[in-house]
């Protein structure tokens, strides 16, 4: 399905019962919607499930310019209000739970709880030269330029040789990002800073991340816990920076029973 939403087209997926509570995903950088694909049938028992591919990936619209957070998560609200959908619980991964942290502040009303899973409040300054070199990679190479390092952050070794089907889709799932939107979105990520701000989120919180996640490690979901009254945080063992993949069952089930919680 496809919507008109903050002056883009939004590819999205809407599955459920339909007067179930909505819980809205939203996935990482260089992913699509499909990253969330072992969460979907856990999920829609009980749930009006809201997928759809971020500005700049999957089917959604690719326009060739930097983008914000503030513009992600307002791509967010404008696709719930083409929906007609008031209020959805939040569930994001990396850059999809940085810019939940965002929807919250600028749209507190239509938030009803977040799960934020391995993702971050800030992103170091130390790191921005980083960002424009991936940036400059795919500019210069495509897409195939990063795709080894980044599966290397996304799963482990031991994950990706006994699910080898798994790491093909994941890889083809990078390889296929437009390059357009992975640069807008590198700096929407590079420019991200809510550390002082997510205090006045006063939903639910759920802290989800790999016990071995390279990419956003445990130590950026503390800071996300510290800085939030009541938030709660939960460790999978063992796994990398795409926990709700590696872990699938214990993610499930932590997701669950929050969800369960908020009824």
């Amino acid at each position: 399905m496809q919507a008109e939403a903050n002056g883009i087209k939004i590819h999205y997926e809407l599955t459920g019962p339909a007067s179930a509570p909505v819980v809205m995903l939203s996935h990482c950088l260089a992913g699509t919607m499909g990253i969330w694909d072992f969460q979907i049938k856990a999920l829609e028992k009980q749930y009006r499930v809201l997928r759809y591919d971020l500005r700049g990936h999957g089917t959604t619209s690719a326009p060739d310019n930097d983008y914000s957070m503030e513009m992600l998560a307002s791509d967010a609200a404008a696709l719930l209000d083409a929906l007609e959908i008031q209020r959805a619980h939040f569930m994001g991964i990396s850059l999809g739970g940085m810019l939940g942290q965002s929807l919250a502040l600028m749209h507190p009303k239509k938030v009803s709880s977040l799960i934020l899973c391995d993702t971050a409040c800030k992103i170091p300054q130390e790191t921005h030269q980083d960002w424009e070199e991936r940036i400059a990679a795919a500019r210069h190479n495509g897409m195939a330029a990063l795709t080894d390092g980044t599966m290397q952050r996304w799963l482990s070794p031991e994950f990706q040789k006994a699910h080898p089907d798994i790491a093909e889709k994941i890889r083809n799932m990078i390889l296929a990002t437009p390059v357009a939107g992975f640069a807008g979105c590198c700096r929407a990520i590079r420019d991200f800073d809510v550390k002082d701000k997510i205090s006045r989120i006063s939903v639910p919180v759920l802290i989800i991340v790999g016990e071995n996640d390279p990419g956003t490690p445990v130590e950026m979901s503390q800071e996300i816990r510290d800085a939030m009254s009541g938030a709660e945080m939960v460790t999978l063992a063992q796994a990398f920076h795409l926990s709700n993949i590696e872990a699938a069952e214990p993610f499930n089930q932590t997701v669950a029973d929050f969800l369960a919680r908020q009824q």
